[in-house]
């Protein structure tokens, strides 16, 4: 799903990069402001821990890359997980971090294209799973088993919408070479199956966390 540069039109990458600078700006004030925290993160020095510590596990996630016809890549991304460990803003932090890093030191993902990815991996899929999460536990009511179901459901749909904007992105830019026909279907039917694994994964690690140190992430702490 890392964009390269050289694909995307002038236009779409300066609209990407606004949106970003702009959810950069509000999730960095609402996380550092500790918005949503409680137990032992209200800290800021130790919320700033725990993003290094997410960043990190999301990065070695998404190392492993398959490449997809009339598409980019498909891989696992961590989004919904980041968000519900961190909250939306600290998600969107973790996955920022992940992909600032990725274009400028390893090359995964262009400088230019660098406004699009994260509006994709940082934005649709940590806040859209996020989302996703609340409706799903809503219906379901806030026990471990509607939390479980919600977090699954996070992980796929989330990175299935991630890889659909990201469709969108690279069909509507002449470049590229694949119009929206092609690029739509192929990066969300791909993302969709794979959004199974990243599911179940999502759902593994919220049940543990949940079980065993419910205290020390976001949406065990009462504020989900």
């Amino acid at each position: 799903m890392h964009i390269p540069d050289g694909v995307l039109s002038p236009l779409v990458s300066g609209v990407a990069y606004v949106v970003s600078i702009v959810f950069l700006v509000y999730c960095s004030r609402r996380f550092f402001a500790g918005a949503g925290f409680q137990g032992a993160f209200t800290d800021t020095r130790e919320r700033v821990s725990l993003v290094s510590v997410t960043a990190a596990a999301v990065f070695a996630a998404q190392m492993l890359n398959w490449p997809i016809p009339g598409g980019t890549s498909a891989h696992l991304v961590g989004g919904a997980l980041s968000a519900l460990i961190l909250g939306p803003e600290g998600g969107f932090l973790a996955l920022f971090l992940v992909l600032l890093v990725q274009s400028l030191v390893f090359g995964d993902g262009g400088i230019t294209a660098l406004g699009a990815n994260v509006l994709n991996m940082a934005i649709v899929d940590v806040f859209a799973g996020y989302g996703i999460y609340k409706m799903v536990t809503s219906i379901l009511g806030g026990k471990l088993r509607g939390k479980q179901v919600g977090s699954f459901f996070a992980g796929w749909i989330g990175i299935a919408l991630a890889a659909l904007v990201c469709g969108i992105e690279i069909g509507s830019s002449p470049q590229f070479g694949y119009p929206l026909a092609v690029t739509i279907p192929v990066m969300f039917s791909w993302h969709l199956a794979l959004g199974l694994i990243e599911g179940v994964i999502t759902m593994f690690v919220v049940r543990y966390a949940l079980l065993h140190a419910p205290e020390t992430i976001y949406i065990g702490g009462g504020s989900s």
